[in-house]
């Protein structure tokens, strides 16, 4: 560009055009001094560190990293222990259907028309409990053993309450009838026992105002 064109663009320059780009210079100005004011405190504050702030410094950030490597490892025992102790949950709980089944069956045969009374049956159902037997050994070596549910009271932890049944020998909440076993894994529920528990009767005045509530 030579200097006529220079001369040219100046001319073609309005007065807004000259203020605004002076404006904007200004402002990047401003902005590299503010940045720079920033920048300089940063620095002051590092060189006025004494070599034993430095030492300080550097300890503290050494015992924090120590601190941390220290909680991963306690979290990795943890973690170990528990595939240890607790490696075969799905396993166990899965195992339980076969106890399920095999009692299943059994009540299955005893309530056979057929065989009842036969000796037949007497020996399959010796069998049966055999194998029952052979399986809650397994398990009891295994720290599996079943949840304590029959005259216990009924604990939300361990039982769930499937119904209700009147027995005024009983105190109400009482566990009086297992509907399926549930079983412990050491301190962990495998699965909660079902359960029926026990409530006073009604008396018959009461059952007959409810009556005539209803009609």
């Amino acid at each position: 560009m030579d200097k006529e064109e220079l001369n040219e663009n100046i001319e073609k320059t309005t007065p807004e055009e000259a203020e605004l780009n002076t404006k904007s210079t200004e402002n990047d100005n401003s902005d590299q001094e503010d940045d720079q004011k920033k920048v300089e405190p940063e620095r002051n504050e590092v060189e006025k560190l004494t070599p034993e702030e430095e030492l300080e410094s550097l300890k503290d950030k050494l015992a924090r990293t120590f601190a941390e490597m220290e909680n991963q490892r306690r979290r990795f025992e943890k973690e170990k222990d528990d595939a240890y102790e607790y490696g075969g949950y799905s396993f166990a709980k899965e195992a339980l259907n076969l106890l399920d089944n095999l009692e299943r069956s059994k009540t299955a045969l005893e309530n056979d028309e057929k065989l009842k009374e036969t000796e037949a049956l007497k020996k399959i159902v010796d069998h049966l409990n055999i194998i029952n037997k052979d399986m809650l050994s397994i398990f009891k070596k295994n720290n599996i053993e079943p949840v304590k549910s029959i005259n216990e009271k009924l604990d939300p932890n361990l039982h769930q309450a499937m119904m209700e049944i009147e027995d005024d020998t009983k105190e109400p909440g009482t566990i009086v009838q297992e509907i399926q076993k549930g079983f412990m894994m050491k301190d962990r529920l495998l699965r909660p026992s079902l359960v029926g528990v026990s409530k006073k009767k009604e008396r018959e005045d009461v059952k007959k105002d409810q009556k005539d509530e209803k009609n």
